[in-house]
């Protein structure tokens, strides 16, 4: 419980398909932190043709009610609640809502990732990724901003698998120990570029032996996936899952994980998985290329690069073959996540927007 009492806090966000469950997956970290603290959330927003969003929302129990696109309308729907905050994380919101809301005496939140959502007005701004800072100056002068991986937004779920790090003593090699190494394929909850039947065949391509897992965000790419599995070399498998809410649950002690460069990247790195990046989206590709830089993962390039050059497709088969035979580079990648990120993060941004001045 903050030291000036509980609050009642609006969070606005959308997922979709088209638009993937970052935002949301973000969202239910503060929810979880906030009420960890004593404080009530309400949800407004929708959660469109994604039945296992829908279900974890459900099962937190929290108010989720439509929001009206219009600001002033959301202004007296988050008042009407009773909320005197508000977390906004939407590039589609209209650019006034959080000025509006402000004007109304809402404290407000929001997140931004790069130039992507930085237009609204807000008493504290989130940029969670690398290179963070690059947004700054985008948004409002004297205002509290909150920048790069030490405020991660964790869930419940991902810290449970959060190995607890002693320097004076390594941590267990799991991984590599296997003959035929286990490989995650996942790209984001609802895969809306269509990356996992374009990526799979690369991860087989690459000759080497490999119990191969792929998530099917929807039945066109489970059935795609299954004509991929039958071109599997001897040594090689490929089985077909269904998306779920609980990623380092399914990830957890696989050899590498290849999944698509959003917000999910840094739950991979936080619990300590070797990570390969395909980036899928536009407001993915600054953060994509400084990961791959920092040596946090390896870069397999874009969607669009893997679907249009055949060049690029061998290059990224290339970079999956070397890193599938270096185990002792991936546990120096799996070690860098875990330096990075430590977990903490949305107790720092809770403690910046409760602490936030009118």
């Amino acid at each position: 419980m903050s030291a000036e009492g509980a609050l009642r806090v609006a969070i606005r966000c959308d997922a979709r398909p088209q638009t993937g469950v970052g935002h949301l997956m973000r969202c239910l970290a503060l929810s979880e932190e906030l009420r960890a603290r004593g404080h009530d959330v309400v949800f407004l927003g929708e959660v469109v043709a994604v039945p296992w969003a829908q279900q974890l929302v459900a099962q937190t129990g929290m108010p989720w009610r439509p929001a009206p696109t219009e600001p002033e309308t959301l202004a007296a729907v988050v008042m009407g609640a009773g909320c005197t905050a508000a977390v906004l994380d939407g590039y589609d919101l209209p650019v006034n809502t959080g000025q509006t809301l402000r004007d109304k005496g809402i404290r407000v939140l929001s997140l931004l990732d790069g130039g992507f959502g930085a237009g609204q007005d807000a008493d504290v701004y989130l940029d969670q990724n690398l290179l963070a800072d690059a947004s700054r100056a985008a948004v409002a002068q004297g205002r509290v901003f909150l920048a790069g991986l030490e405020h991660t937004l964790l869930r419940n779920q991902v810290r449970l698998h959060r190995p607890v790090e002693h320097r004076d003593q390594p941590l267990p090699r799991t991984s590599g120990s296997r003959s035929v190494p286990r490989v995650l394929a996942v790209f984001g909850g609802t895969d809306p570029a269509g990356a996992a039947p374009l990526v799979a065949p690369l991860i087989l391509a690459t000759g080497r032996p490999v119990n191969l897992e792929v998530v099917a965000a929807d039945n066109r790419s489970a059935i795609a996936l299954e004509a991929v599995a039958g071109t599997a070399r001897p040594g090689q498998s490929l089985t077909v899952l269904p998306p779920t809410s609980d990623l380092a649950s399914l990830a957890l002690g696989a050899d590498l994980v290849v999944s698509a460069a959003g917000s999910a990247t840094w739950e991979l790195l936080a619990v300590g998985l070797p990570t390969a990046l395909a980036c899928v989206a536009d407001n993915q590709a600054p953060a994509y290329r400084r990961a791959v830089a920092e040596g946090l993962v390896v870069g397999l390039g874009t969607v669009a690069e893997l679907s249009e050059d055949a060049a690029a497709r061998d290059l990224a088969v290339r970079v999956l073959r070397d890193d599938l035979a270096d185990h002792a580079g991936r546990w120096t990648r799996r070690q860098r996540g875990l330096d990075r990120i430590d977990g903490r993060g949305r107790e720092r941004v809770v403690d910046a927007f409760l602490g936030a001045r009118r």
